[in-house]
């Protein structure tokens, strides 16, 4: 007697898995590329600047102070 049972079959991803990571692969490399060309455009203005460094030598010198005592 011949064995008539069919080959076995391999299950794949269905198509809406694929979609699915299509999607999150573009959309990671969509959000990659935007972070990329929105990296310069970040500018601070001097006023920020000044007033950073300015609370930044405040909180040295309350950090000099508290170590002193």
């Amino acid at each position: 007697m011949m064995n008539t049972s069919s080959p076995q079959r391999i299950d794949t991803m269905p198509w809406y898995g694929w979609l699915f990571m299509l999607l999150a692969l573009g959309s990671i490399i969509g959000s990659l590329l935007m972070l990329r060309d929105n990296a310069g455009s970040n500018k601070v203005s001097k006023e920020t600047i000044a007033r950073v460094k300015a609370r930044e030598a405040e909180l040295a010198a309350e950090e000099a102070q508290e170590e002193k005592r």
